[in-house]
């Protein structure tokens, strides 16, 4: 799991533990994190390009990771005002 949110986590450094907790009990918000993550690799990719479309490609990239970030920064929020249920044991 750690790895499908290390990107968010770095992002906001102070919310490691609500990320964690967040992405283990929705999937949603785990796929949201992923695709920050992959959002944030392709930006990455097309810094490093040296085709003729870098820098509006990377720009398109570094657009979408904001606009991510903000999604997951709203959740957290709205996480954080409304207290998660304890995860409950999965039944045999």
């Amino acid at each position: 799991m750690d790895q499908k949110i290390e990107a968010a986590q770095r992002r906001f450094p102070l919310r490691k533990r609500a990320i964690e907790d967040l992405a283990v009990r929705d999937e949603d918000f785990r796929s949201l994190c992923i695709d920050f993550a992959d959002a944030e690799r392709a930006a990455l990719r097309w810094e490093n390009s040296d085709t003729p479309k870098r820098d509006e490609r990377r720009a398109e990239y570094l657009a979408l990771v904001n606009d991510l970030a903000k999604e997951i920064e709203a959740i957290l929020d709205t996480a954080a005002s409304i207290p998660l249920p304890a995860q409950r044991p999965k039944s045999q």
